[in-house]
């Protein structure tokens, strides 16, 4: 058998998305709560993206009526960079340095303490502890390893933070567990941890934590700068001494400005925030949808926008480009990379306006035309009345792809009259019964099981007799598909169902 080489030209034809798509695609897959998260994310990461700031917030699309406890929590939420800034203020002012941090006994020493200082936990009983064991437990990792990353993630503070020396660990790891270990291996596990979210947590100091933030992010020209002031100006840093940072670095007053600005988006205690985090994850769901069904049958819905804010492109970086633009024959070194970092902040925010403002057209076709097709169900809450509707009737009536209808019915909800369901509860497949009519699955499964709920249990009925039932109520199908709805219901056959 012999080898031969040969060389052919063919051409065909790929479409790839944009990263402008796939933008639109993740926001349109995420449900209410992931997607203010990562709204408020990219308010935070890009500066110029802002939010309208008015009386009312303009948080809810449907209409709703505060009571004083929410309003409370909107304005907690609302002062959460400020809480964090006052709460990094005041670790700056109770340390002098790394090493007169106090030294706590860690989670292990906690899980014994009374019922008094359980009254700070978050949420349901769910600790940052068992969080972080639930990453854990995506790592591959050894037996022994998987022991000592325990003990190192029960030995972190309330704050996230790891106040032991490592020694100390390798010891106890020693002495009370018999587990040999050493104190690069601790290290090298320590270093795992670290990379676990939120980050910042398992730092060994203060600096260590707020430089584990800053690598995770993005490295503007503002976080650049802060790590070289954490990394060469941190005695200073945490004294305050933002005047002899300034003159140190040359910096100006609206550089020092921006550093303090950026300095409030970090977190000294990671902990408490994924305590938090937990908290405000485990509630009910909230429905992206509210239908409204009127005692004149007219059916309308509103598209819930949470706590969502209307979004802008920052003036300040707008009239900067337009300034520069005028200008830009006589532009340095440093005013032409502003430019070209602003463009580029202003083009990220004006994509990411779009792909919401997208989002919710979508969300709104998509609604409209399941209830237009199940318009009846709406309005009488009978599970027999929703039609046979699959993806591609949504698709060809809001002409929107049948992918991007699956991503919006995946993980969204609507309230209802007759209560809260996944979008997918609305649709149904259809089958053509002996006489050539179509028929919602839906719909015969809500009649073979209300047939079996009132058969005689001393005497069930057959899947034949079934069969024949259900012709006599006008469903004429065959045997075998009662049988097939009768196990997708989970429902036994007559012998087994016989009392």
């Amino acid at each position: 058998m012999r080898l031969v080489q040969t060389q052919e030209q063919k051409q065909e034809q790929r479409q790839r998305l944009t990263q402008q798509q796939m933008l639109q695609v993740r926001l349109l897959e995420m449900p209410l709560a992931e997607f203010e998260q990562n709204v408020k994310a990219e308010i935070d990461d890009n500066p110029a993206l802002e939010p309208v700031a008015n009386d009312s917030d303009g948080y809810e699309e449907a209409p709703s009526t505060l009571d004083s406890e929410e309003e409370e929590e909107d304005f907690e939420k609302r002062s959460e960079e400020e809480e964090r800034s006052d709460e990094l203020d005041m670790v700056l002012q109770n340390m002098m340095s790394d090493d007169e941090m106090p030294v706590a006994s860690g989670m292990y020493a906690r899980m014994n303490q009374n019922a008094e200082s359980e009254e700070i936990t978050y949420g349901d009983q769910t600790s940052f502890y068992d969080k972080l064991k639930e990453q854990m437990g995506e790592l591959e990792l050894t037996d022994h390893q998987r022991d000592i990353m325990e003990y190192v993630i029960g030995s972190l503070e309330n704050d996230g933070l790891l106040h032991k020396k490592i020694d100390d660990i390798v010891d106890e790891l020693a002495i009370y567990h018999n587990i040999n270990t050493t104190e690069k291996e601790v290290t090298e596990i320590l270093e795992e941890i670290q990379e676990f979210d939120p980050a910042g947590i398992g730092a060994r100091s203060l600096k260590e934590c707020l430089l584990l933030q800053l690598d995770r992010k993005q490295g503007t020209p503002i976080r650049i700068l802060l790590r070289e002031i954490l990394d060469k100006h941190y005695d200073d840093f945490i004294s305050k001494r933002w005047d002899k940072i300034a003159q140190d670095m040359d910096l100006s007053e609206d550089d020092v400005t921006e550093l303090r600005k950026e300095m409030k988006k970090l977190n000294p205690k990671p902990g408490a925030s994924l305590g938090e985090a937990v908290g405000r994850n485990l509630q009910q769901i909230t429905p992206d949808f509210i239908v409204d069904t009127a005692d004149d049958g007219t059916v309308t819905f509103s598209i819930t926008r949470g706590r969502v804010p209307e979004l802008y492109v920052s003036e300040s970086f707008t009239d900067l480009v337009r300034r520069y633009q005028n200008n830009a024959s006589n532009l340095n070194r440093s005013e032409k990379e502003a430019l070209v970092y602003s463009k580029e902040k202003i083009d990220r925010a004006q994509g990411f306006i779009d792909a919401v403002k997208q989002r919710q057209h979508t969300l709104y076709v998509t609604m409209r035309a399941i209830i237009d097709i199940q318009k009846k169900y709406f309005q009488e809450g009978d599970e027999g009345d929703l039609k046979p509707m699959i993806l591609k009737d949504i698709a060809d009536r809001t002409g929107l792809d049948i992918s991007t209808v699956s991503r919006v019915c995946n993980q969204k909800y609507a309230q209802t009259r007759w209560g809260t369901f996944r979008l997918r509860h609305f649709f149904s497949d259809s089958i053509k019964t002996e006489t050539g009519e179509e028929l919602s699955t839906r719909k015969l499964k809500t009649v073979l099981k209300d047939i079996i709920n009132g058969e005689d249990k001393k005497k069930p009925l057959g899947d034949e007799a079934l069969s024949n039932e259900m012709k006599r109520r006008g469903y004429p199908i065959a045997r075998r598909t009662v049988s097939k709805y009768r196990e997708q219901m989970g429902i036994p056959i007559a012998r087994m169902r016989k009392q």
